[in-house]
C-alpha cells in the first residue's frame, strides 16, 4: 500500500499583511516524482520552508511522514539541494568528500569522528551520482553540473526517503540538464521521492511523474500529460500573466 509521505491540509502562510500560500491542499506519496512550477512570488519557496521546517503555518496542518510536523524529528529522511550551481564560490576551500560528509552533520553533530560505517555511506553516496573519481577534487574547480551531482550526494548520505530540489539545473547546459534527470530517475528508482522546484514546464512535463502549479493557493495537481493539454489561457490564469511555452526535442 502506497504511503503518503507528506500531506498538508488547507495551509496557508503569511509574510506579515502579505499572504504567500491560501488554503494549499498537497500530497507527496511514495515514490513520486513531483515538479512543482509556477511563477515567481507564487509561494513555491514557502512551501519548501515549511517542510523543511523553516517556518510554521499561519493556518492549516502538515504531516510528515504520518506524523505532525511540530513532532517529527527524523530530520535525517528530508534531503535538500539548493540553487547552488551558479552562485557557489569557486575558491571555497574543500574537497568533494569533505563537502558530502557535512551531509552527516544532522546525524552526527559537529566534532564527532567518522567511523567506517560513516566513510562507506560518503562513498556509496558519491558513487550514486557517479562522482566516486573526484572524491580529493577541490569542489570549486568541478562544472555546474558536477556540483550539482555533489551536492545531491551530500543530500544523500544521510538516506533521505524525500529528496527536495531547488531549481537544481540553474547554470547547467543542456547537456548536463539531460544527465542530470537521468540521475533523477536513478534515485527515484531506488525508492526516494522526488520534489523538484523549476520553471522549465517543457522539460519538467517529460520527466516527472506528477506536476504540481503554485501560485499561493493549488492549481493543478496531477499527470503531466493532463497539464501539457491545458490550453495557454489556462496556463495563463494560473500564472497570472501571459505565458509563453518553449518545445523541448526529446
Amino acid at each position: 500500500m502506497i504511503k503518503p509521505i507528506v500531506e498538508m491540509e488547507n495551509v496557508s502562510f503569511h509574510y506579515g499583511e502579505r499572504q504567500a500560500l491560501s488554503k494549499v491542499n498537497f500530497i507527496i506519496n511514495e515514490g513520486d516524482f513531483i515538479g512543482l512550477v509556477g511563477p515567481n512570488g507564487g509561494g513555491k519557496t514557502t512551501l519548501i520552508k515549511l517542510l523543511l521546517g523553516m517556518e510554521k503555518p499561519t493556518a492549516g496542518k502538515i504531516e510528515l511522514f504520518g506524523q505532525p510536523i511540530r513532532k517529527f524529528k527524523e530530520k535525517s529522511k528530508l534531503g535538500y539541494v539548493s540553487q547552488k550551481a551558479n552562485s557557489f564560490n569557486s575558491g571555497f576551500p574543500a574537497t568533494v568528500e569533505e563537502v558530502v560528509t557535512m551531509g552527516l552533520t544532522s546525524k552526527l553533530g559537529y566534532f564527532r569522528r567518522l567511523t567506517r560505517q560513516d566513510k562507506l555511506h560518503i562513498y556509496e553516496a558519491v558513487e550514486k551520482v557517479g562522482m566516486t573519481d573526484y572524491l580529493s577534487e577541490n569542489i570549486g574547480e568541478l562544472s555546474g553540473g558536477q556540483q550539482q551531482r555533489i551536492f545531491i550526494a551530500r543530500a544523500l548520505v544521510s538516506d533521505p526517503k524525500l529528496l527536495i530540489l531547488d531549481e537544481p539545473t540553474v547554470g547547467v547546459d543542456a547537456e548536463n540538464v539531460e544527465k542530470f534527470f537521468d540521475l533523477l530517475h536513478e534515485l527515484n528508482q531506488q525508492n526516494i521521492s522526488l520534489l523538484l522546484v523549476t520553471h522549465d514546464i517543457g522539460t519538467m512535463t517529460h520527466h516527472a511523474s506528477k506536476v504540481a502549479c503554485l501560485n499561493k493557493t493549488l492549481h493543478f495537481h496531477g499527470n503531466p500529460n493532463e497539464f501539457q493539454t491545458l490550453s495557454k489561457d489556462k496556463l495563463s490564469d494560473f500564472y497570472g500573466h501571459p505565458l509563453h511555452l518553449v518545445t523541448h526535442e526529446h
